[in-house]
């Protein structure tokens, strides 16, 4: 059984400034996946997708699905995972929750004022402007969650947070 640390908020919520903190503190080897890491290295032909060469809509779920598949192989490998995602579809819940039954399942809602997410978003100048504003008004909606976070608070004592929860072994979550 692995351990699954799952960070769920909206876009600029600020799951990747935790994650790092979270893996550099924690007790035990776990990896940090995001759909940003793909991008960001290139497996995604990012820039002919911005230029129109091919359609983002008519690839997104097949993208998606191996994304998710991937998760469930990693953590059947015995690997220990702190997973970034947005879960945009509500269905995406219950097909990971089945996915990944078996595993230690922390899940863990990452909040942040919309006026934050804008400013953050507009900073980062690598998302759809409004794609931030239209994740907070709906991807919370009907999620349990073992542990909730504002990330405008102190990342140590968010980090601290999710370690002690983490320990915890009490869970009562949309996965659980």
């Amino acid at each position: 059984m692995s351990h699954i640390i799952f960070l769920h908020g909206a876009s600029s919520s600020g799951k990747t400034s935790i994650a790092i903190q979270l893996q550099a503190r924690v007790g035990i080897v776990f990896w940090h996946i995001s759909i940003d890491h793909l991008r960001d290295s290139g497996v995604l032909p990012t820039e002919r997708f911005r230029n129109g060469d091919f359609d983002w809509a008519n690839e997104r779920d097949k993208f998606f699905a191996g994304f998710h598949a991937s998760l469930k192989a990693y953590a059947d490998a015995g690997n220990n995972l702190i997973i970034e995602h947005i879960l945009d579809k509500d269905e995406w819940l219950q097909h990971l929750k089945e996915m990944l039954r078996g595993h230690n399942f922390l899940f863990i809602g990452i909040h942040c004022h919309p006026d934050i997410l804008k400013e953050r978003e507009i900073a980062r100048g690598d998302r759809p402007l409004g794609s931030a504003l239209k994740d907070f008004h709906h991807i919370h909606l009907d999620k349990i969650y073992d542990l909730e976070l504002d990330s405008t608070d102190d990342i140590a004592l968010n980090v601290e947070s999710i370690i002690s929860a983490w320990k915890d072994k009490h869970r009562s979550s949309s996965f659980t």
